[in-house]
This record gives structure tokens, sequence and C-alpha cells, in this order.
């Protein structure tokens, strides 16, 4: 990705060269990152890249035009957070980043990784996909980990699944969407970063579908904001996260119905945490473990229409980091 950003921020390539690193990476893109999906509804804009459709200087364009781009620090105003902390705003109308505080610095992103895992999911396999849990729901013990009391042979589809990956934050549901559709959790997790790879999203590094504490797990501000877009295309996956709540009902290894009534973690949604002034949250995910501190990403919509995605990674408490978001995005639309 640094690379890209690199290009973007006005290093001298040639056409020729910068022509020819484009087409590397649709290639990469196609091969690795294969996708369906319907129209976004708040992502409309995103254009369709087909190389060898324009010349050199419509696809170079158009290239940089769909992403929002930085490689250093951005202020804006007098809005700042402590040290500690990476975050990032980006306008997406307008391909513009208006804030980064260490938007490339690693940091872990706790259940903000089940973003990722959503996509991968909805790039490879179909919503009305029956997943069934293995005995390996049962070994998250870490403390104050978020499950739904999964247990070997409790069937659902993968449209129920998603639902209560990303409203509810269940880490055991992460683990049966893993192995129905990646044969493993090593084998999903691989596809994790293939995608990442495909994205451009390349200073992260996924050990597991849920984001509970693990060596070697971490993304950045930035790569969370690529991962986020990416998911943006999917409508199941906007339609999930503008939900405050979802009851539905899975099946029992002896059949039995089991009954889901789950509300969202977002505060913004649960009325902990007050709305920006004009601005309207769509929805997003949020994540917290005590090695991670607390983490928030989203898409939002001021008055006119505009939408932004803002995240937030390494917050020192849940109040700090809702009212942390409130000021970063009122600040973007004074």
């Amino acid at each position: 990705r640094h690379w890209i950003v690199e290009i973007l921020s006005g290093v001298n390539f040639t056409k020729s060269k910068f022509f020819l690193i484009l087409c590397t990476a649709f290639f990469l893109m196609g091969t690795l990152g294969g996708c369906s999906y319907g129209t976004p509804q708040y992502l409309s804009y995103v254009p369709d890249f087909k190389a060898g459709s324009r010349d050199q200087e419509d696809v170079a364009d158009a290239f940089a035009k769909n992403l929002c781009v930085t490689n250093s620090d951005i202020t804006l105003g007098d809005f700042s957070l402590q040290d500690g902390c990476s975050a990032g705003l980006f306008d997406l109308n307008h391909r513009k980043t208006l804030y980064s505080l260490h938007v490339n610095e690693r940091k872990n992103p706790a259940s903000l990784t089940k973003v990722m895992t959503a996509l991968v999911a909805l790039k490879h396999a179909k919503l009305d996909q029956t997943l069934t849990a293995s005995t390996s729901v049962n070994l998250i013990t870490e403390e104050g980990a978020q499950k739904i009391g999964l247990r070997a042979g409790d069937s659902m589809t993968l449209d129920q699944a998603l639902h209560i990956l990303l409203i509810y934050s269940a880490n055991d549901v992460g683990i049966m969407i893993a192995e129905n559709i990646g044969g493993s959790v090593d084998g999903f997790v691989k596809m994790m970063n293939e995608e990442a790879l495909a994205l451009g999203a390349t200073n992260c590094h996924f050990q597991n579908p849920h984001g509970l504490q693990k060596d070697n797990h971490y993304v950045t501000a930035y790569d969370m904001y690529l991962i986020f877009q990416e998911a943006m295309k999917f409508d199941e996956f906007q339609q999930i996260i503008n939900m405050t709540s979802y009851t539905t009902q899975y099946y029992s290894s002896k059949k039995e119905a089991v009954a889901v009534d789950i509300k969202s973690t977002n505060r913004y949604f649960s009325g902990k945490a007050k709305m920006p002034s004009n601005i309207t949250v769509i929805g997003g995910k949020t994540g917290t473990t005590t090695a991670a501190g607390h983490c928030l990403i989203l898409l939002a919509k001021d008055t006119a229409g505009n939408p932004y995605i803002a995240v937030i990674l390494g917050d020192t408490s849940v109040d700090r980091l809702y009212n942390d978001m409130t000021a970063m995005l009122e600040k973007a639309v004074e």
C-alpha cells in the first residue's frame, strides 16, 4: 500500500511505469479477491475498473479518485486525540483524508477484525449456506469474550451468523464461520490475509477471525478504512451494521430451536452515547480487549448525504472513545 500512497501523493513516475504497476495491482485484486455484489446503497460512487477499457491516463486517474490517501498526520482544526491512539477520518465523496493520526501504525484491532471476517465470508459463500458448529466454538476462554453460546452440532445460515457476528460481536460465531467457509480456522485466516493483500492493506496481519488477543495480529487505521470500504460494497453488510437489534432462531444438534434476541454493541444505537450533531451514524463495528483498548469504525453521513468512514483504534475508555468519535465527526462538518 505504501507505494500506492507514494504514487498518489505525487512521486514522479513515468506514465508507462505507473500503468504497469496499476495493471499488476488490478491483476492481483482479480486473482485474490473476486466478488459478486449488488449496487451499494451508500457507496454507489465506487467505479468499476476493467483493465484495458480506458487509456493510461483515465485508468490512473480513476484509481486515484477511488481512494482517500495519506502517509502522514493531518490535523482537523483544534481536534486532537491522546497519545497511543491512531485514527482516520475519510471523506468518501471527495476522496479526501480529513484527519489522520498515526494512521499507518500497527494496532491490535480487537473485534474490528470481524469486518474482514464478514467480507471474506460474503465473497466466498452464499447467505443461505448452512453452517454447523464444531467443538472449537467452546475453546474461547478469554475473560469477557462475547459469545452467543454455541455448542457442537448447532447450525444456522450464514445470513444469521453474519447478523450475530456484526451486531452482537459473538466470537464463537466467528469460529463457526471460519471453519465452515475456510475448511479450518487456519484456512480461513489465510483467506483473510490474501484479501488484505488484494485490497492493498499490506500493513495488517490476521491470526484469527474474531480479534481476541493473539501475537502478530494487527491492523492500521488506514487498512481498516480500506477493508471497511470494500465490505460496504455488499448490501447485506450495509443493512446489518445499520440494525439496532436482531431476533432469530437457530437449531441445536438435537434439532431444537434456540431463540436469539440481541442488541447492537454500538453505543450510538443503544442510546448510551449521544449522536453527533449534523451527522447521522449509519453503522459500524465496535471492538474492545485489554490489549487493544477501545476501537470503533463507523460509516456516517452529513446533512447533505455525504458519506464518511471514521476509525479510532486504541482509546483508553469506552466513554472517551465515543466522545472522541463525536468530536471528530462534528469538527469535520463545522
